[in-house]
């Protein structure tokens, strides 16, 4: 199923219905700042193996990101941040960034694995940060393509997505053309931020 959502004039109903097929275990595609994404809520384990068996890697292995609607519940799943990295966070966010941080024990138990690090994303999207206010959970976030693929036209245009993607998830967002570069990568689990992938966002470390 596809349907469009205007990002400056945001239909409340169609959020609902996202946010339904979330809660009922459903995997979405769905715009951010970067590129196009699919994702499930992170409250439901079944989801989270759909997701895993859809990108072809067992949950325990599976380097998934969570999508949060702000800064206010990250003490659920990351550790303690020391003040420059929360900072940093607050400085960059949202935006085009995945920061990694160390992970909570609740982590590792929602994803069946020894995870020690967790990837945080607060894209600058009004359409998917509603739908994760609306939800009330983190939603687990992939992109399309595999990180050594070349982003093309079927990863940024929502009816190449479709076409593509329909039979495999159950609602796609179409929320205008998605960019061809991926986010920045910024690693925060040492101490000391590193960039591990520079992609569309521009960082000041």
């Amino acid at each position: 199923m596809l349907i469009e959502i205007n990002p400056d004039n945001i239909d409340d109903r169609l959020i609902d219905q996202a946010v339904n097929i979330l809660k009922k275990g459903g995997i979405i595609i769905f715009p951010t700042d970067t590129v196009y994404s699919m994702g499930c809520d992170l409250r439901n384990k079944k989801a989270l193996n759909a997701l895993a068996t859809l990108k072809g890697v067992k949950l325990k292995k599976a380097n998934f990101s969570i999508i949060c609607p702000d800064l206010s519940h990250l003490s659920d799943y990351v550790k303690h941040l020391e003040r420059p990295t929360y900072k940093l966070l607050n400085k960059s966010l949202p935006g085009p960034f995945t920061f990694i941080l160390p992970a909570t024990n609740e982590v590792p138990r929602l994803f069946d694995s020894n995870k020690k690090e967790i990837g945080i994303r607060i894209p600058d999207n009004p359409i998917i940060l509603s739908i994760a206010e609306r939800l009330g959970n983190p939603i687990v976030t992939t992109s399309l393509h595999d990180h050594e693929d070349e982003i093309l036209d079927y990863f940024i245009d929502p009816y190449e997505i479709y076409e593509r993607y329909d039979d495999k998830v159950e609602l796609i967002i179409d929320g205008g053309y998605g960019n061809l570069e991926a986010s920045t990568v910024v690693d925060c689990t040492s101490g000391y931020p590193e960039v591990l992938r520079q992609g569309i966002g521009e960082i000041d470390l």
